[in-house]
């Protein structure tokens, strides 16, 4: 068809431009489920204690909220289960990925240069979903093959991974619906992202509905891909039918995209964008009164859903201790591991240090908006007049080093006063809980300290600084389990925190952090001041 004329090189666009971002999301989240299989076969070597500990997690409803049903209590059922959240962290991916490949291109002007040439009217919009559904497919291959190599059952494992795939799809095809919607990336990526959220509330409603005696709303699950994703239950007897539902769910919402983009110019959206005022208010006068207008709507979602999650995970500590309460077997495991108090703190140290990689995206995001400013040609105006360029970065800068405070606190704080409404004790829970969130920040500097220099320096590369995050995320979820070096885990800032609650407190390490963040820092703003606007 004339319309798809150019895709293919397209493709081979996408693929060489995200060869390093691509190759690592994908190896990430494909590796994660083998650290589950390691885990355990550890803590519940036996069939009984895998029987007593599924009994109690598949009835709690917190572990329901993050991980969806649990069918059985085999090993399979339970790595299974415990990769329930994965769909959510695929389908946003897939919906980033989607849209920097097409609204993006077309508000940076990118997708206007291109059409003129002998490409297609749909051929962007067709590589880049092509390319994100076969690196979901890939994903969901990863997937499978992972945990075949771990023993797991081969059939199980398919449809573990083409599930996951699945999921991935349609919400990719959610985000092609969404970039023809509005003329702005930021507006397309918080409607797919609030779809994304949508679909996980009813998969959510639906498994708890599940749990009680009238399942009420049991329904509502089938409303979510992820819901899709948890109903082919892998190694349960699994139902592939699902995946057609999916499939055709994915289908026809690449069909609505491609009519939804054929009523529209390049560069518009089918939504009428809001009229701003004809003229600035006194305030914005400032470089960094002009960033807090462009970065409030961004640390506002990201303090939304950290605040969300951050109730849920706080509520899941005290459901460690209902697990082992009622079950020997599983108290005498929990007793091998420090007892009860030493779990539950072991669960906060690790929840925060994940909280403290979110809030490290949010540093690195905040500080890329400095480049999507350049980029797009609205720094020079800017820079023209009497602000300079390292008082212009520091407007943005602010955000990126107060900004991850915010959220870290709000997490802190979440978790502390639900973790300590449950147990009853406010007064002792909450401090601890905000100081181990709080510990995370200057390993989160160090990043976004790394963004700071390659922005300045090699500003074409500086998207490269969200692979430094995914080695930390290697590093910290599954290098125990794969038994990496201690050398290469220390390359990650977030090796050398105090594992608060629970452990020592050393501020040597903090300081040490904060040195190497400020370092890096002053040296990508001293690059920033020597090299031209735009940078290449």
């Amino acid at each position: 068809m004339k319309e798809l004329t150019g895709a293919g090189k397209l493709v081979r666009l996408i693929l060489r431009r995200d060869r390093w971002l691509l190759p690592i999301w994908v190896l990430v989240l494909g590796l994660i489920p083998i650290s589950y299989v390691a885990s355990f076969e550890e803590l519940f070597p036996t069939a009984a204690a895998r029987q007593a500990y599924a009994g109690a997690s598949g009835h709690n409803g917190a572990f329901v909220v993050l991980y969806g049903p649990l069918y059985g209590s085999s090993l399979a059922e339970l790595v299974a289960w415990r990769a329930g959240f994965l769909p959510i962290v695929i389908g946003l991916f897939s919906i980033l990925t989607v849209i920097r490949h097409t609204r993006t291109e077309e508000e940076a002007g990118r997708r206007e240069l291109l059409g003129s040439t002998v490409v297609g009217r749909h051929a962007g919009l067709a590589a880049a979903l092509v390319t994100v559904f076969f690196a979901n497919l890939v994903l969901g291959v990863l997937l499978a093959a992972g945990v075949i190599g771990q023993g797991l059952p081969a059939g199980g494992s398919w449809a573990f991974g083409l599930g996951f795939a699945a999921a991935g799809w349609v919400y990719a095809a959610v985000a092609a619906v969404a970039a023809q919607l509005t003329s702005g990336a930021g507006s397309a990526r918080g409607i797919a992202i609030g779809v994304l959220g949508a679909t996980y509330v009813f998969r959510v409603a639906g498994d708890l509905s599940g749990l009680s005696d009238a399942r009420a709303l049991e329904w509502a699950s089938w409303l979510s891909p992820i819901g899709w994703a948890h109903r082919v239950r892998a190694y349960a007897g699994e139902t592939w039918w699902p995946l057609a539902l999916a499939a055709v769910a994915a289908a026809l919402l690449v069909a609505a995209s491609v009519v939804l983009s054929a009523r529209r110019d390049i560069g518009a959206g089918l939504l009428p964008p809001r009229l701003g005022p004809a003229s600035a208010g006194p305030w914005l006068r400032s470089p960094l009164a002009l960033a807090w207008r462009l970065h409030r709507t961004l640390l506002a979602g990201w303090v939304a859903g950290i605040l969300a999650l951050g109730l849920i995970m706080g509520y899941l500590g005290a459901g460690i201790g209902d697990l082992v309460r009622d079950n020997r077997e599983l108290r005498d495991v929990f007793l091998r591991l420090g007892g009860v108090n030493g779990l539950v703190d072991s669960y906060f140290a690790g929840t925060l240090g994940l909280f403290g990689l979110m809030a490290a995206g949010y540093s690195i995001q905040a500080t890329l908006r400095l480049r999507e400013e350049e980029a797009a040609g609205r720094a020079e105006p800017v820079l023209s007049t009497a602000i300079g360029k390292v008082r212009w970065a520091a407007g943005h800068l602010a955000f990126s080093l107060l900004g991850p405070a915010v959220v870290l606190a709000v997490a802190g704080l979440a978790m502390g006063l639900t973790h300590g409404l449950n147990t009853g004790d406010i007064g002792r829970e909450l401090p601890r809980i905000l100081a181990g969130a709080m510990v995370q920040l200057p390993a989160v500097w160090v990043l976004g300290a790394v963004a700071v220099l390659l922005f300045g320096l090699l500003p074409r590369f500086a998207a490269v600084s969200w692979g430094a995050l995914v080695l930390c995320l290697l590093f910290g979820l599954v290098g125990p389990a794969l038994r990496l070096d201690q050398w290469l885990l220390d390359i990650s800032p977030f090796t050398h925190l105090p594992k608060l609650p629970g452990g020592e407190m050393s501020p040597a390490p903090l300081l040490w952090l904060a040195a190497i963040a400020l370092a890096l820092a002053a040296a990508g703003l001293a690059a920033l001041r020597r090299r031209d606007v735009p940078g290449v």
